[in-house]
């Protein structure tokens, strides 16, 4: 009798054991699925993709214009190809300038796009957008979805958050939830120049679980200081990405230092951005762990620029070493020297990023990868 009840209990036990193993096993899936974004290298400008544990997609901007545009367009395809997409659900173009749009026509050419969200029209005259606006882009979103972002709309990325937190020079005015507190780097802010169409930009914030990420466009200092003060909105996040390249007219310390990134993501070019105020005021940001970059950067020098670890690409030609002090950037214009050409094999930096807050960052160049796990920010007394 009591043979025959043990061997009862062994059954129902083993029975009851492999009924709950799967229900287990999708939870550890489910758990183990990734929100990845792509930073790729359009030497200076701005492409960004995101893919959902979905495969649901949104790409952030694409690339250079001109003879530029189709390197770009191919470098976004290879991340496209990477993250086993067929189509970009949602694209935003922060802004009408080449270094964002400018690969949008032949990007267009090779993969459907089914939504385009843009800030509305161009306010910077000019004959580069004013024409794409007039003659390309209507025929483009003809056939898809076409949305005017405004500051607080939300973007549907299946199982991501996506909000618009900047649009058309407009900035959110409600808090996003845990933000709101103020900002103490408001009292020493300085106003900076800036041209028309840049404070426009498409700015959105991405949560995932625990992890939160913001990417602003080409957003200014002052338009920072609107969304930023007199109280935070925004709140801290894991990973700053973009940075306006470096540049100085964006990258203030009532954006930057007020939301505390354990990690940023510059999307420079060999000449381009990583000046050395942003670099300082990145690198003295109170809890910043690393800084990755797509390229180095002359205006840099050794003097700013972080480990070759840390940098996803070189240029065609390298030279036998980068200098160690800035180099000043020359006056713009058709007697400017180029920069260091970049046109070979392009890198990106991939963030993938878990719900209970880890995420790792890769260069796929050298294939150095570092993972930043949550229990490191929750001793931060801001987080």
């Amino acid at each position: 009798m009591r043979l025959a009840t043990a061997v009862l209990i062994v059954v129902l036990l083993g029975a009851a054991l492999t009924t709950i193993a799967p229900a287990v096993s999708a939870a550890e899936a489910q758990a183990s699925k990734t929100l990845d974004v792509y930073v790729i290298d359009v030497e200076g400008g701005n492409a960004t993709l995101f893919v959902s544990p979905s495969g649901e997609s949104l790409l952030i901007d694409t690339g250079n214009a001109g003879a530029a545009a189709s390197r770009d367009a191919g470098r976004i395809m290879d991340a496209i190809h990477a993250a086993g997409l067929e189509q970009i659900d949602h694209l935003i173009i922060t802004h009408w300038h080449g270094d964002h749009f400018g690969g949008l026509a032949e990007l267009a050419s090779q993969v459907p796009i089914r939504e385009f969200i843009d800030h509305g029209p161009n306010v910077q005259p000019g004959e580069l957008a004013d024409s794409f606006l007039q003659n390309t882009y209507p025929q483009l979103y003809g056939k898809a979805k076409h949305t005017i972002a405004k500051a607080g709309d939300r973007i549907s990325l299946a199982g991501v958050e996506v909000r618009v937190v900047t649009s058309a020079g407009k900035t959110i005015q409600t808090p996003l939830p845990g933000a709101g507190k103020a900002n103490p780097y408001c009292a020493s802010f300085k106003p900076g120049e800036n041209n028309a169409e840049d404070p426009q930009s498409v700015g959105v914030h991405v949560t995932f679980g625990r992890f939160r990420t913001i990417h602003l466009g080409d957003l200014t200092k002052n338009k920072e200081f609107e969304l930023m003060c007199p109280n935070n909105r925004i709140g801290t996040v894991d990973v700053l990405l973009g940075l306006h390249h470096g540049q100085a007219s964006s990258n203030s310390e009532v954006l930057v230092h007020a939301v505390h990134p354990r990690v940023a993501i510059m999307n420079d070019g060999t000449r381009k951005g990583g000046e050395p105020e942003v670099m300082r005021t990145v690198h003295s940001s109170l809890g910043l762990e690393d800084l990755w970059q797509l390229h180095f950067s002359l205006l840099s020098g050794q003097e700013y620029t972080v480990p070759g670890m840390f940098i996803a690409n070189t240029v065609d030609a390298p030279a036998p070493m980068m200098p160690v002090a800035p180099t000043p950037a020359p006056q713009p214009g058709p007697g400017a020297p180029p920069p260091p050409a970049h046109n070979g094999k392009a890198y990106w930096i991939k963030l993938s990023a878990r719900q209970d807050g880890t995420f790792s960052v890769t260069n796929t160049r050298n294939g150095f990868s570092k993972t930043y796990w949550p229990n490191l920010s929750t001793s931060w007394p801001w987080r």
